[in-house]
């Protein structure tokens, strides 16, 4: 995610070495122009961003500072409108939400109902998507899986099912309600109608366009067409881990005239990210996004039990169960690769992380399976773990006693690493630890 844009940004600057160089200012300019370009920035936002940088920097001065400076306002320009999530006056919040077939439009309804549910709203998702035959199912399937409440009735069309889902979410005290609507694999008359039929009758107070990423200005000109037959009132970029780019955020907004409210940043349920401008361009200019990662942690985990697990790392006394309940609030924060992108300084580290999944992991894998035939007791003391319980444990695990003692070895470092984090200057002395191992990787 703009890893591309971002690397290019830092070059251009500082490639302005001297304070009022109109000669590297426009050599500046023009090499950011190319780039822009190249990233698929629509080319009048190109022209926007351009002029303005320009014109700010000959103000205050030309130098690097003033540069950066005047390009992360310019950035910031570009997005206008209402962000994030707006709620009804009275709930439930209907949201619909729309696309093309493959853009990601079931995914990203199931996202949005984590986001709420974890800020505390009472979430129905409704498989409206009569069009796909395995929209319904999985849909059905990623409401489980995050436990929000699905609704679903057989034999009837999407405007009956929109209806009866609707007067059920208000008789069951519903905050929000997301209907996945049908997509198209194109943009035909018989999918608006159904579309303006579907919106009328639920009374939408949000109507959420799912555009691809990948799809550049293909999707930019669907989403005007939408927006034209039916009516936006925001854009969910879906795919945008994916697209190193990142060209398409800066050009949507300008383009369609509806802003982005939220960006698919990763392939779990938890990789929804709220658009706040500042922040995306934070991530932008290199700076990462501290307020978001701070925001995903506070909600995911409880304050009163991270106190009692800080005690507990520092005295050294950290156990599998507690181990295992802190993967688990890992994964509801998202996947490495996003959250690492949030870090200033360490977005260049998610590709070497988009591969960390926690959830398919061999090493978790055998770990999982070796607690899971521990007994209590020997979850809460690791240290009681002597020659004849590793064998049973093996045992029952289906793992041989090499591969318990390798990962009883991992968890000791996990252990350890805990414990100097939880220290004065923990974090910074990791830190130092892996920028010092990536430099070793490099040489």
């Amino acid at each position: 995610m703009f890893d591309t844009l971002t690397s290019s940004f830092k070059g251009i600057v500082n490639k302005i070495r001297f304070l009022d160089d109109e000669k590297a200012l426009n050599r500046s300019l023009d090499e950011l122009k190319k780039v822009l370009l190249k990233n698929d920035v629509y080319h009048k936002v190109v022209k926007e961003i351009i002029a303005q940088v320009e014109i700010e920097c000959k103000k205050n001065g030309i130098g690097k500072d003033s540069f950066a400076n005047a390009l992360k306002d310019s950035l910031n320009a570009i997005f206008s409108g209402t962000y994030g999530f707006t709620y009804a006056p009275k709930p439930p919040t209907i949201v619909l939400m729309v696309g093309l077939q493959g853009s990601g439009k079931t995914t990203s309804s199931a996202k949005l109902a984590n986001y709420l549910k974890l800020r505390g709203k009472k979430v129905l998702l409704v498989g409206c998507d009569l069009q796909r035959l395995a929209a319904v199912e999985q849909l059905r399937q990623l409401a489980s899986e995050i436990e929000v409440d699905f609704y679903f009735k057989e034999n009837l069309d999407s405007i009956k099912l929109a209806r009866e889902s609707i007067r059920f979410a208000q008789d069951s005290s519903y905050d929000v309600v997301i209907v996945d609507t049908a997509g198209r694999l194109a943009i035909n008359t018989e999918l608006m109608s159904e579309l303006k039929n579907l919106k009328s009758e639920v009374k939408a107070n949000e109507t959420f366009y799912v555009l691809d990423s990948l799809s550049g200005q293909d999707a930019v000109r669907s989403a005007d067409t939408f927006n034209k037959e039916i009516g936006l009132s925001g854009v969910v970029l879906s795919k945008f881990d994916s697209d190193s780019k990142g060209g398409i955020a800066l050009s949507v907004t300008k383009q369609i005239n509806v802003p982005i409210r939220f960006i698919g940043s990763g392939e779990k349920v938890a990789d929804l990210d709220i658009f706040l401008p500042e922040r995306i361009v934070g991530r932008l200019m290199g700076a990462g996004d501290i307020a978001g990662f701070i925001e995903k942690t506070t909600i995911v985990v409880d304050e009163k039990q991270a106190k009692q697990i800080t005690q507990k790392i520092k005295k050294g006394n950290f156990t599998f169960t507690d181990f295992l309940n802190q993967l688990e609030s890992i994964k509801k924060m998202g996947s490495m690769k996003s959250l690492i992108s949030m870090m200033p300084g360490l977005g260049a580290m998610g590709d070497a992380l988009k591969n960390v999944d926690i959830d398919n992991s061999v090493e978790i894998k055998n770990l999982k399976a070796m607690v899971s035939s521990m007994t209590k007791k020997e979850r809460e003391n690791p240290s009681i773990l002597n020659g004849s319980r590793k064998k049973r444990i093996a045992k029952g695990c289906g793992l041989d006693v090499s591969d318990i003692n390798r990962s009883l070895k991992q968890f000791e470092t996990a252990a350890k690493m805990a414990k100097q984090m939880s220290s004065p200057n923990g974090v910074k002395n990791i830190m130092n630890m892996v920028k010092g191992a990536n430099l070793n990787k490099m040489r």
